[in-house]
Parts: C-alpha cells; structure tokens; sequence
C-alpha cells in the first residue's frame, strides 16, 4: 500500500509542475502531508527519471516541454477542432477583413469562409494560407516575416512592422495553452508579443482552443487577453475553467 501511495503522489508531483511549473518542497510537503524528507526523496527520484529538474531553493520545474510539431498537432482533437472552426467561420459577415492566425484550429476555418461574400484574410501562418490557396472569391493578405517551422507561423520584426499597419474587424487566435488570469501561452516569447498586436488591432478577438488547452501552463511565454474577448472551446471542457474565464469577463462558446 506504502509503494502505490508513492508513486501516486510522484505522478501527481509531476502533473503539479507540468500545470503550475514551480511548487516548493514546504508546499507539496503540507498538501500531501507528508514530511520534506520525503518530498525531497520523490524531487531526486523524480529527477533521476528525468521528469522533473531541481531548482534553487527546493523548488522544481518540469522540463521545458517539447512543442509539438504543426502535423502532430493535426491529429490531436480533430473532431473538436473542426467545430470551434465552423462555429469561429459563422461569425464573419460580408465584406470584413479578419486574422487568422498560425494553427490547427484556425487553419480549419479556410474550409467554411470560401463562401462569405467579399472578405478579406490576413494570414499569419501557412495553415491558412493553404487552405484558401484556391479560393478564388476571397482575397489573402500574409504578414510575412520570420517562418517558424515548428508552429508554421511567422514572427518577427517584419511580421509585426506588417500587422501595425492594419486593423481587423476580428481576429481569430490559436493557442499551445489559454488561462483566464495569464492570457495565451506559447513556446517563445515573439510569439506573445505577435499575439498582443493582433489583440491591439482587433475590433473582435476570439481565441480558439479545445479543452485540453483550458488551464493549462507548458511554456512560460504569455500574452494577456482583455475582457470582452470570446474563449471558443469544446463541450467537453470543463465547467470550473469555463467559469473562471467569464469571472475575467469573456464570453466562452461551447460548440
């Protein structure tokens, strides 16, 4: 019975890092009740594994996780992610410009837009860009700048020289993670800073993520989201996360 409590509190040890990224011995110590020898005995097994790594003064992080490449991400959620897209496509009228930004979920979007009379897409990632290569009766706008592989996006300089001279009537955002006190989580920091001009731009913004990425903390780069902004998950997210976003004063959609 000792060794399965053992190892259920390491795995719980390493899906406090892997949410929260820092927790310090004195806290796991009082919330499982056990003593800091112990936690710090779990801390070097945890380490040894290669599941965690120590940080000064007795705190822990998880290792930097490994960002998914655009084709793995593909694959994940896809049933939700095309509903969020249909449901994020309905809401453009004729005639508006929109953002769509790098990803999965937004890339989605290019399939139910191709019929919206007279709009115009500035896409900031190849996702779109591809699926409205052949749509004739929408014209296409990219930001160009800096190609990140692994998301398929652009950032940098020339891509944020680009977005600061347009507006949107909507912007539709991607996310590796979202939380309502933090905003938007990625991988690197030009990323966020991309974000919060498309935020600043936008008459509408509207992030889209499926549950999964509700709450969640990966990486440490963030871009704060303000009120007013539409969350566009699935309904399968859970209530108490849905709810902490509309506390901050957004609009969540479950499709």
């Amino acid at each position: 019975m000792a060794v399965r409590e053992s190892e259920a509190r390491r795995s719980e040890i390493v899906r406090l890092a892997r949410s929260s990224g820092l927790a310090s011995v004195d806290d796991l110590s009082a919330q499982f009740g056990v003593t800091a020898s112990t936690i710090r005995r779990d801390l070097s097994q945890l380490t040894s594994q290669g599941l965690i790594a120590r940080t000064y003064g007795g705190a822990i992080a998880l290792d930097p996780h490994q960002e998914s490449s655009l084709r793995q991400r593909a694959l994940e959620g896809f049933d939700a992610k095309r509903a969020i897209a249909e449901w994020a496509a309905s809401q453009v009228r004729p005639g508006e410009t929109i953002l769509l930004d790098a990803g999965t979920t937004v890339g989605a979007m290019g399939e139910f837009l191709r019929e919206i009379d007279g709009i115009t897409v500035i896409a900031a990632g190849l996702t779109a860009l591809e699926s409205l290569a052949d749509a004739d009766s929408v014209r296409v706008e990219c930001i160009g700048g800096t190609l990140r592989h692994l998301s398929q996006g652009f950032v940098g300089p020339l891509a944020e020289a680009t977005l600061q001279r347009v507006t949107f009537d909507r912007a539709f955002l991607g996310a590796d993670a979202v939380t309502a006190d933090l905003g938007i989580c990625e991988a690197e920091l030009e990323q966020t800073r991309l974000k919060e001009i498309m935020i600043a731009r936008a008459d509408q913004v509207y992030v889209l993520a499926h549950a999964a990425k509700l709450g969640q903390r990966p990486f440490h780069a963030w871009a704060p989201i303000p009120p007013g902004t539409t969350i566009v998950t699935d309904d399968s997210a859970d209530t108490g996360e849905t709810a902490s976003f509309e506390a901050a004063g957004m609009r969540v959609v479950r499709v």
